[in-house]
């Protein structure tokens, strides 16, 4: 886990090593432990490095093959990894390290573009090519490893988070009006390629792009799980589906144990984290370490799931570190949070994951999550609805959305307003796509391969790799969700929701934490805004880079302020924290 920048000229130029330094600097979080650059002319890499395997110098980035004549920097983990260097190994080739940066490097060689179809794991990296000048950018399934592009005339940067490319300048820092209407419509989801400002894109999931000399390039798309089944899938029992996913379960946990130094589990107390820990200790790990946050209740609103956790602590012997964060400290901690975000996120548990992490980076360098479950097995509770929708995508819309178009207008202020409603058109286009024809695979997918990168999965790599701490997904691995895509929707809908790994965690963790009303990452002071947060967000909301930006109107602004608490999004969310955070962010990062 580490941070990656680089650039490609396409002038004929040397690579700016200024700009490059620039970007690690910005990038130092994600790689405390060292740091290096090289520049080849035209193009430059760097990379900031995190020591999770192969802590020796041998597989200091970047890393470069002279006789292969490939250069890599590279962010993540190949769980992988071995295997495929014995295969390589078979076929000839020579290593001078053992870790999994130099089997990519030589992965790509030998297969090319297949290469990342042969990789589990999680992945952002950028291969140089000496004879041919080809740069090639790559970006993991599920977009876990974060890919941020800028490209003006005749030059290409790319970095592991925005703000750094920023850093380097020479970047249109202009809001993009389509960006803001996903943002405030989609629950401040920003798709790929997609960000807040108009000069930063990013590279989609699962896509390879390669980039000529000459500048010319090509973007390939290398997975797209399907959401059909045979019809012996349909057939197959319910107790079939979940010994399968039981297995595969077991196999994803036991592969994100790969580390030169200890693992731990960000234990929530929910089905997801609390199953993690109960399959860790069933394959005989000892002094597991395990960590859990809360915070103060607000509006009667209970801030932490403390006694699920103890349970599982308890249950199966955990090296346990519980973390309390008075509402105090929340606001004193919010701009470290939010300085952390690549691009705004509006969940109010970022700060949670910023605080956890900050905590466990005291302990150990990795932990396992449980984020993805609830979109890979169908735990929200937007998919029963839908089940026999005639119309899905409005449907969706309706439940998801934080607002319609119409009520966007009211919003926003009329020199931000589009004519069309991009983010409704973009839900239709992908509910229309082929491969998944019931609606509830519909929303399953567009929740899985959308909505889960630019959220879920985003917040937990910033906040995370803030502190130099390294999160693996378990249930997002890719085996595993191409087999939750072939369980019939009923399946996974059953018993309230997640019906198949309800029944799977059965087997394995104590039944009190799994039947019990479904709870979330809670921090009721964001919520609920009131005084010092209030004054915080109303006075960013009304500063002079504020009034000049010009984004919502006044009349919504004053009306938000009079009573935070009447103004909560279909999913619970608050709306004066969803404006406020914005500009909060764009402040915080001096745009």
């Amino acid at each position: 886990m580490c941070g990656i920048c680089g650039e490609v000229s396409f002038t004929g130029s040397q690579a700016d090593p200024s700009a490059i330094g620039r970007m690690l600097d910005v990038l130092s979080a994600r790689g405390p432990d060292s740091s290096g650059a090289v520049i080849r002319g035209r193009v430059g890499l760097g990379h900031r490095r995190l020591k999770i395997i192969d802590l020796s110098a041998r597989s200091e980035q970047p890393l470069v093959d002279s006789d292969l004549g490939l250069s890599i920097v590279f962010n993540g983990c190949i769980y992988n990894y071995q295997e495929l260097r014995t295969e390589l190994e078979a076929k000839g080739y020579r290593f001078f390290s053992t870790g999994d940066t130099e089997v990519i490097l030589k992965a790509w060689h030998a297969w090319g573009e297949d290469c990342v179809n042969r990789f589990h794991g999680m992945f952002a990296f950028a291969i140089h090519e000496r004879e041919s000048g080809r740069v090639v950018l790559a970006r993991d399934r599920f977009g876990i490893k974060p890919l941020y592009l800028s490209e003006t005339a005749g030059t290409l940067r790319f970095a592991s988070s925005l703000p750094a490319l920023v850093k380097a300048g020479g970047v249109d820092t202009t809001i993009d009006p389509v960006a803001l209407q996903f943002y405030m419509s989609f629950h401040a989801v920003v798709p790929a390629p997609y960000t807040i400002l108009k000069g930063v894109r990013k590279l989609p999931p699962a896509t390879i792009r390669v980039i000529e000399a000459d500048g010319t390039s090509r973007e390939k798309v290398y997975w797209d799980p399907r959401y059909e089944r045979t019809s012996e899938e349909v057939t197959r029992s319910f107790g079939e589906w979940q010994e399968m996913v039981l297995d595969a379960l077991r196999t994803a946990v036991d592969r994100r144990m790969v580390a030169d130094v200890p693992v731990g589990v960000l234990l929530s107390g929910g089905v997801d984290s609390s199953l993690i820990v109960g399959l860790l200790a069933e394959a005989g790990q000892k002094d597991l370490m395990t960590f859990s946050i809360g915070f103060e209740e607000a509006h009667g609103e209970k801030g932490d799931e403390f006694v699920y956790s103890d349970i599982i602590a308890k249950h199966f012997n955990t090296d346990h570190h519980k973390l309390f964060v008075p509402s105090s400290d929340l606001l004193k901690e919010l701009p470290g949070a939010i300085s952390a975000m690549s691009e705004p996120m509006v969940s109010y548990d970022n700060i949670g994951f910023y605080l956890l992490s900050r905590e466990v980076a005291k302990h150990i360098k990795v932990v396992q999550s449980g984020q993805g479950a609830d979109e890979v097995f169908g735990g929200y509770h937007w998919y029963p609805p839908l089940a026999h929708s005639n119309n899905p995508a409005a449907d969706y819309a309706k439940v998801f959305f934080d607002r319609d178009h119409d009520k966007l207008g009211q919003h926003l202020s009329p020199d931000w307003m589009a004519a069309k409603d991009e983010a409704r058109a973009f839900v239709e286009a992908q509910f229309n796509k082929a491969g998944a024809e019931d609606p509830v695979d519909k929303a399953l997918r567009l929740d899985s391969t959308i909505m889960l990168v630019d959220d879920p999965v985003k917040r937990v790599d910033n906040m995370t790799m803030a502190w130099g701490l390294e999160a693996r997904v378990p249930f997002l691995d890719h085996e595993l969700a191409e087999l939750a895509a072939r369980i019939p929707p009923e399946h996974k809908l059953a018993d309230g929701g997640k019906g198949i790994l309800k029944a799977v965690a059965r087997e394995v963790v104590p039944k009190e934490v799994v039947d019990r009303e479904k709870g979330y990452f809670p921090v009721p002071a964001l919520k609920y805004i009131a005084g010092d947060t209030l004054d915080m967000v109303r006075d960013t909301l009304t500063s002079q880079a504020a009034r000049e930006r010009g984004l919502f109107r006044e009349d919504y602004l004053n009306a938000l302020f009079d009573d935070p608490s009447a103004h909560i999004t279909p999913l619970r969310g608050s709306e004066l924290w969803q404006v406020g955070l914005l500009e909060l962010w764009l402040q915080n990062h001096e745009l």
